[in-house]
This record gives structure tokens, sequence and C-alpha cells, in this order.
């Protein structure tokens, strides 16, 4: 409850009893300040009768006092548990006739596009019963072949906010409700062993597993080059083998 039962009336009296500014009568009523204005100049709230939030429990004079001092000062309203859920919906989402024929296909959509939607919440979205979305939900609707799926919000049976918070409840209550199977279950281990693994080496990519093992046996290990003397003594026997080798080759194909 954030503003007192029938604000105007309370907006009126507030202008007719007090000297409080627009701002704090407005703030209070939950109304806008031009709009209390209105109240003042006889414009708005015309043969509205005041009721007064003191004699019935929602202010206390002691804040009217402190807020006719005080400018910036906000009056509390007070807990009146009366009040409470007067301004909550009741009973089913009223849907105007022109709209009312196109309450299968948004019911369609959702049940095709947000299949985590109960009946029940499909049905305060949109406005309809369990039946008709059972209907639907099984396509045994007389005119099913003809329906074809839109966006609720599209159609104006309701507001872009209501579907995400309905969304958004349905998931978070299928994730709460969820059972964790048995190997999911045995996979957990506590913090104490978490912090004591030590981490997991990188593997090699699939298939490149025999390039790695042949390059290891190929790489004897560094080769010193610190100096001028050891790298011209590597590249001379190396040619000197190479000699050898043409030679050989050579030889073999004078026999």
């Amino acid at each position: 409850m954030n503003k007192p039962i029938m604000a105007r009336a309370t907006a009126v009296w507030l202008v007719d009893n007090t000297t409080l500014t627009f701002h704090q009568i407005a703030e209070f009523c939950g109304m806008h300040e031009l709009e209390v204005q209105g109240i003042a100049d006889g414009d708005v709230g015309v043969g509205v009768k005041g009721f007064d939030p003191v004699s019935n429990n929602q202010l206390e004079q002691i804040e009217i006092d402190r807020a006719q001092a005080d400018p910036l000062y906000k009056l509390p309203l007070k807990y009146y548990a009366a009040a409470v859920g007067e301004e909550k919906r009741r009973g089913p989402r009223y849907t105007p006739l022109s709209k009312r024929q196109d309450r299968p296909a948004a019911i369609y959509w959702l049940v095709r596009f947000h299949p985590e939607l109960s009946d029940g919440a499909i049905g305060k979205l949109v406005g309809t019963t369990k039946p008709t979305i059972m209907t639907i939900r099984d396509r045994s609707h007389w005119n099913i072949n003809n329906i074809t799926p839109i966006d609720p919000v599209a159609l104006g049976l309701c507001k872009q906010t209501e579907l995400d918070t309905a969304v958004q409840a349905a998931v978070r209550k299928k994730t709460d409700g969820a059972v964790m199977s048995d190997d999911e279950r045995r996979k957990l281990v506590s913090t104490e062993q978490s912090l004591g693994m030590a981490p997991e080496q990188p593997k090699m990519p699939t298939g490149l597993e025999v390039f790695g093992e042949d390059e290891k046996e190929e790489d004897s290990g560094p080769v010193d080059f610190s100096d001028a003397e050891s790298f011209f003594k590597k590249s001379a026997d190396t040619d000197e083998d190479d000699d050898e080798d043409d030679e050989d080759n050579g030889k073999g194909k004078r026999r």
C-alpha cells in the first residue's frame, strides 16, 4: 500500500483543511502535482466530498503539523489494515468484446513458445479459463485448424512486463523444483576437496597426440650455440655426414 484509500477525496480534504504544499499532498496521495493544483482551483474533483485521513486512521495530526512547518517533509502513510489490497484486481481479467475472439490465437502462441507457463498463468495473462487452454493444448478446439499463434502483447491482451514476469516466475519455479540425478550428485565434491585439487592439465586436441610424441622423440635436447666454434663445428659435422651419404649413393649407382 503506497497511497491512502479514496486518494482524491483525501487530497480534497488536505487542500481544504491544511496549508500543505501541492507537492506534499500529491506525493502522499499518489497524484500529480498539477492535479492537486486543479483541485485547489476548483477544476478537478468538483462535487467530491473530502475524506479525513486523520479520523480514518491513515495519517497522524502530528505529521501534518510537521509537514506544514517544513515544506520538504514527507507525510508518512499510517498502516491501515482495511486498505490492504484496495487496489488489487479482483476476479479474472476483463477482456473487451472486440478482443475476445483473439484469445485463442494468444493462447496458442503462449502454449507454443512458452511451454513453461502453467494453465493458471496463461489464464491470468489472457483472461480465459483452463478448459479453453486444454482444448488448444490437445488440439481439440473446434477452430484449431484456423487458429494462428499471435503474441498476446501485440493483440493488446496483456503487457510485456506482465508476460516477462510470468515467464520468469515459471522458470524460477521450475529450476527450484528440479531434482538432481544420481550421476550429477556423485560429481559433487566438498569445498575442501575442490580447493585441494591440483589444477587440471590442458588436454591435447584429438588427432594431435601423434605429432606431439614424434616431436618429443626427435628433440634430443637443446644445442648449445653460445660460442662460434661450437656452431661451425656442428655445421662441419653435418656437411661431412652429407658428403659421405652422397659418396655411398654414388658407389651404389656405379655398381
